[in-house]
């Protein structure tokens, strides 16, 4: 059965028609984002969500999605998800970060023209009959030093063709290398820095809890006198009445705002200054950027429910189409060494290292630890994937960490994950084979070759004679058939294993009757998903 997308928001047919050209069933209700009554009553029909801006996909949203997997926004901002909700749910959320990267940057450079040449006020007087050339003496740009707060893949392009207009660029953003910043050709400074030098300032931050008000009375104190501001970006970003209070000493000589901490903004005391310019969140409305979005957003989220590949996901790490076929036998057996240290630990798990050896370090880690942990807890929370986990994990307070090193054994590449509880220390790994099947190389240490099947038995025992038939006799006597048995032990007459695949689930009573043997330790049913 084909996947079945809702949008939600106004997309282009074009975008529409890249579903259907996929073999994605779409139901293309363009106004339904504005009903929201209509919207929660339709929407657990769907796997997919195609919005833009006004459709809000609430928490309520989400608990009413019983069969949604993602969530697409084409755009940047997604202030109209609530992704920790999404991410409980294990849908992903994907967005288009790049799709309006050239349309933003454009209107910050068109927005600092305007302010520093106080164009909308000179058009309006003009129109009006005046002739009030002294009234409107503006600043050039050519020579003064711009601030980017922010120097990602918008603030990179507002760089680049600052540059081109004999601007001096200085940026702060923290995750700014030495390197990029020479390529671009800005000087990377500290944001106090930043504050004291800049002739102009423009943001292309996203809002976090860091980012908030960072313009600020005390950012603006810090500043020259005479600095203007452009925010293109986020609203909130800038505490606006810090900000009308500036433009009202002199402070900041004038401001550029697409963005407002309130929208839609009806009422606003910067709709009130003469040395403001104010556009609707104008940042992303061109016919190019909103036509790109939306192809970028069909797609991805196409490839996501097609093929599993998962691009610009807000919570969760990126699979590309390319990698996913050779990712997708990975991330099972990522899954199952989390789903056997699951359903054989039994008190609280407070650590837990996941080992990349060989070619598993090459490759999207995030992705393989994201389906370790899905693994891990799903004995506990059966409503669990790759996207919900690393959230429950943290809510839990389990220490998460990723140890990469080069080939060591006989193995290209095998994934090693080892738990740590109050009273012990369990570890068990794995590798794919050429056949593409996940295999157990390892178990406390002790090294075997098991297959994984979907019902499997695990037992301890003390290494002597005698237990292959104990084991055998006993299931055969209840017609239980084994399809595969692997031993292992440290050494000889001391801790010995044994895996069992066996064609259907072992009755508890089947298993106390194993159980009340002296020689086994331990006996448990295991369960894996192997399709």
């Amino acid at each position: 059965m084909a996947p079945r997308v809702l949008v939600s928001d106004k997309l282009s047919e074009t975008a529409v028609q890249i579903f259907r050209d996929r073999g994605i069933d779409v139901d293309f209700q363009p106004d339904v984002g504005k009903d929201k009554e209509k919207l929660l009553e339709i929407i657990g029909q769907y796997d997919g969500l195609a919005i833009r801006s006004a459709t809000k996909a609430t928490e309520k949203l989400i608990e009413a999605a019983t069969n949604l997997k993602v969530i697409g926004r084409a755009g940047i901002g997604v202030d109209n998800v609530d992704i920790p909700a999404a991410s409980r749910r294990g849908i992903i959320v994907m967005n288009t970060p790049f799709g309006n990267s050239i349309t933003t940057a454009e209107h910050a450079i068109a927005m600092l023209f305007a302010v520093a040449r106080q164009l909308p006020e000179a058009d309006t007087s003009t129109r009006a009959g005046k002739w009030e050339k002294s009234k409107f003496m503006g600043v050039e740009i050519t020579g003064k030093t711009l601030g980017l707060i922010g120097c990602g893949n918008i603030g990179s392009i507002v760089a680049q063709r600052a540059i081109g207009l004999k601007m001096h660029v200085v940026a702060y953003d923290p995750f700014l290398s030495p390197e990029r910043a020479q390529e671009l050709g800005v000087e990377k400074v500290e944001l106090d820095e930043l504050f004291a030098r800049a002739d102009f300032i423009t943001l292309h931050t996203p809002l976090t809890d860091k980012t908030r008000n960072i313009i600020d009375a005390m950012a603006i104190a810090k500043m020259k006198n005479g600095v203007r501001i452009i925010n293109c970006a986020r609203g909130g970003l800038i505490k606006e009445e810090d900000l009308v209070a500036a433009l009202k000493s002199g402070k900041v000589a004038g401001a550029g705002i697409d963005v407002f901490e309130v929208e839609p903004a009806t009422k606003n005391e910067l709709f009130h200054l003469p040395n403001v310019v104010c556009t609707p969140h104008l940042g992303a409305s061109t016919m190019e950027a909103q036509e790109n979005v939306a192809l970028h957003i069909a797609e991805q989220m196409s490839d996501y429910l097609l093929k599993g590949a998962v691009t610009n996901a807000i919570n969760m790490p990126s699979i590309s189409a390319e990698e996913a076929p050779r990712l997708k036998p990975f991330v099972k057996l990522a899954e199952v060494l989390g789903a056997f240290v699951g359903q054989v630990t039994e008190s609280a798990i407070k650590e837990v290292e996941i080992l990349y050896d060989g070619s598993t370090a090459e490759m999207n880690t995030k992705a393989l630890t994201s389906a370790a942990l899905a693994g891990l807890i799903r004995p506990q929370v059966a409503d669990v994937n790759m996207v919900s986990a690393p959230v429950m994990v943290k809510e839990r307070g389990i220490i998460v960490s990723e140890v990469k090193r080069d080939k060591t054994g006989v193995f290209d590449g095998y994934i090693k994950l080892t738990v740590k509880t109050a009273n012990q220390t369990r570890s068990v790994a794995g590798t794919v084979f050429s056949d593409g099947k996940p295999r157990f190389i390892q178990i406390k240490g002790i090294n075997l070759d098991a297959e994984i099947g979907q019902h499997m038995v695990y037992t301890t025992n003390n290494d002597a004679p005698g237990i292959i038939g104990l084991l055998g006799t006993t299931f055969g006597k209840h017609g239980v058939n084994i399809a595969n048995f692997q031993l292992g032990r440290n050494r000889p007459g001391g801790d010995a294993i044994a895996l069992l695949y066996v064609d259907e689930p072992v009755s508890e009573a089947v298993l106390d009757e194993v159980r009340a043997f002296p020689e086994i330790l331990s006996a448990k049913p295991l369960v894996f998903d192997v399709n």
